[in-house]
């Protein structure tokens, strides 16, 4: 652990880069770890000891803060289809569809696929304050469940956190079903909510920075009654790192009123944003059938890669569109854009368990 403001590390980080829509190439990078500086490159991931907003003693870095950036150049989208009667659209193909960023056709599309056995990386967020106590039980039997249907041995893999003031990884990445159980099984109610901070964390400590060999999809299933009160990110903030971590967000609201409240409305801005969809059941019971509707819905979706028009490290939000050009009344849901710059992300070192 470094202790001392001045300490310099040098070190290789190997950075995985993209090279086309199913190669990828593994680039050397050296870095320095040091409070005031950080090298970067539009291809790499690096990482930097930073200052805690409640400083141990001034001028002295907070040694449990690390902060993530990785550079944007080129997307990968995933989307979902569906008919007015809400039923998947699964045989569509590139030419079917016009894709926009920035309100621009990409200057190349690097590649285009069906997609309905793409390796999945799945987390799991549960909300363990005071407010979803009594549905507490139910929820973790209906997201085993769904994880012994949706995970593959050798193929997908998940994590589990659980949050209350703070998230809690009881469980990193795995397609060990019985260890997912466990860590289910693992977690404690509390009191406090923080959502936003969960999402921030789950998106860019977990999602962001692991590596694979080949495109895969990335989906957080947050069940939550969306009411949070301890965040220190904002709503924002939250969102545009799941965006950036190319992240779709499906959101189970565990309030079952008719209005949902407030809550329901902040778990609609997150799925809508990412791409992802809110569920809100009436009952208990109806939590299980979102699940098996979420894992429906993962195995029928479509990816493009592409290389954006006139791309700037420019730290600008970029829009996303994806259009249907020969069929009508088809919906379309992906995520609704991204910063074209340096992601960064901070975080406050959680161990599991």
């Amino acid at each position: 652990m470094l202790t001392k403001a001045n300490m310099m590390i040098w070190f290789m980080l190997i950075a995985v880069a993209s090279t086309g829509a199913d190669s990828f190439q593994a680039k050397g990078l050296t870095a320095e770890l040091h409070p005031a500086n950080l090298a970067h490159s539009t291809t790499a991931v690096s990482y930097q000891i930073g200052q805690s907003q409640n400083a141990v003693a001034p001028g002295k870095p907070d040694d449990s803060l690390l902060t993530l950036r990785a550079a944007v150049s080129e997307v990968h989208l995933v989307f979902t289809v569906t008919d007015k009667q809400g039923r998947y659209i699964r045989d569509l193909k590139q030419n079917d569809f016009k894709i926009l960023d920035d309100r621009k056709p990409p200057k190349e599309i690097l590649g285009f696929h069906s997609e309905t056995e793409l390796p999945l990386l799945v987390g799991i967020l549960i909300d363990t304050s005071q407010s979803v106590r009594e549905r507490f039980k139910f929820e973790q039997d209906a997201a085993i469940e769904f994880l012994s249907q949706t995970i593959r041995p050798k193929y997908d893999q998940s994590f589990i956190v659980g949050f209350s003031l703070k998230p809690q990884l009881t469980q990193d990445f795995t397609a060990d079903r019985e260890k997912l159980s466990a860590g289910i099984h693992m977690l404690q109610p509390g009191n406090l909510t923080a959502v936003y901070d969960a999402l921030y964390y789950a998106c860019g400590a977990k999602l962001l920075k692991q590596a694979q060999s080949g495109p895969v999809r990335r989906a957080i299933i947050l069940l939550s009654d969306g009411n949070d009160n301890s965040s220190r990110v904002s709503r924002e903030r939250a969102i545009a790192m799941a965006q950036a971590a190319e992240v779709a967000v499906y959101a189970i609201s565990t309030n079952l009123t008719p209005s949902g409240g407030k809550g329901r409305k902040n778990l609609e801005q997150i799925a809508g944003a990412t791409g992802g969809r809110l569920y809100a059941p009436h009952q208990i019971t109806e939590v299980a059938e979102a699940f098996a509707s979420i894992q429906e819905e993962l195995r029928s979706q479509y990816t493009v890669s592409y290389k954006p028009e006139a791309f700037r490290l420019d730290n600008r939000y970029r829009s996303i569109e994806v259009q249907a050009l020969n069929q009508k009344g088809l919906r379309i849901r992906c995520r609704k854009g991204y910063l074209s710059g340096e992601t960064n992300y901070t975080e406050r070192v959680i161990t599991a368990p």
